[in-house]
């Protein structure tokens, strides 16, 4: 194998090492003696919170100029999840 071929092999083990890491820095949630990643916790909150803004949305009569509801809404309840894990489970 030529010298080129072989520069890449060289980060495997770190690439290895850095996908083995993640998962020890996932927080985890006991519920009922289940544990349950973070991330999970954080979509479920995130789908109810679009779920119950979607009223206010149509109410409003703010729906119909949304765009594409099937973008719009998974985007929002993936904005929320994300809100949700910096405000519960953000170390910094």
């Amino acid at each position: 194998m030529s010298r080129r071929a072989w520069a890449g092999f060289g980060a495997l083990p770190l690439a290895a090492l850095a996908i083995a890491a993640c998962g020890a820095c996932d927080p985890i949630i006991t519920i009922a003696g289940a544990n349950f990643p973070s991330w999970l916790w954080c979509m479920i909150v995130g789908a109810i919170l679009a779920a119950g803004l979607r009223p206010l949305l149509v109410l409003a009569r703010l729906e119909p100029h949304l765009g594409p509801l099937t973008i719009f809404y998974p985007s929002l309840i993936a904005m929320f999840a994300m809100i949700v894990w910096v405000i519960f489970f953000n170390r910094v």
